[in-house]
């Protein structure tokens, strides 16, 4: 009897403990941590993944123009590409930094596609690109102290002296806009100057440089 009656006290205790329990899950109260009781060998804590931080994308750096195909848009002296690289090659004569100037460079790409000759990247490379860096060493000797505190203004493109050179001329398979003796205009010692650039071919609606001092 004892026996029957401790058992049915027990049933009675247990219900009446879940009942309880979900008097408090109801009630939208949670069960409090007690970090004095809590044993992380019985009870290990499991941390969640913080959410993975969602960056921006970094800008994808711009294609080298010479690998694209060649237009017939109009270059301009007003670019920003050209006012940008303009301003890089002056600094480069001053400077006496020619590897600095070569983004002003008719692009090697570029003269793959156009020339009609043999290993056009050789002659790229062994003659124009040299004879190049070697003439911006010579503008900075011939510059002198007029460097000190010397600034660029701009450049000046005879429209009389701009053309576009057909294919098949000068041993070219694509055309292209030919400007000979623009002017690169700068400040001195506070006096106007200019230096006489050879010559200017476009690429894609830009101007490059492919010789400055002289044909060589």
């Amino acid at each position: 009897m004892i026996r029957q009656r401790s058992r049915a006290w027990a049933k009675e205790s247990f219900a009446l403990a879940l009942g309880v329990a979900g008097v408090a899950c109801q009630s939208g109260s949670p069960p409090s941590y007690d970090a004095a009781g809590f044993d992380p060998a019985r009870s290990p804590l499991v941390i969640a993944p913080s959410a993975s931080v969602v960056r921006p994308d970094a800008a994808a750096p711009d294609p080298d123009p010479g690998t694209l195909p060649q237009t017939r848009d109009t270059p301009s002296t007003e670019s920003d590409r050209f006012k940008r690289n303009a301003k890089i090659l002056f600094d480069a004569i001053c400077q006496d930094t020619p590897d600095a100037a070569v983004p002003f460079f008719f692009p090697a790409k570029a003269y793959d596609q156009v020339k009609d000759i043999p290993e056009p990247n050789a002659d790229w490379k062994g003659r124009l690109v040299r004879a190049f860096k070697r003439d911006i060493h010579k503008l900075h000797g011939q510059l002198g102290d007029k460097c000190n505190g010397a600034r660029y203004i701009g450049w000046s493109v005879a429209e009389k002296k701009v053309r576009w050179v057909d294919p098949h001329e000068e041993l070219n398979k694509l055309g292209y806009y030919r400007a000979l003796h623009s002017q690169l205009r700068f400040e001195a010692k506070g006096k106007e100057e200019s230096i006489d650039v050879t010559s200017l071919i476009s690429w894609r609606g830009e101007w490059y440089v492919v010789h400055l001092l002289g044909f060589k």
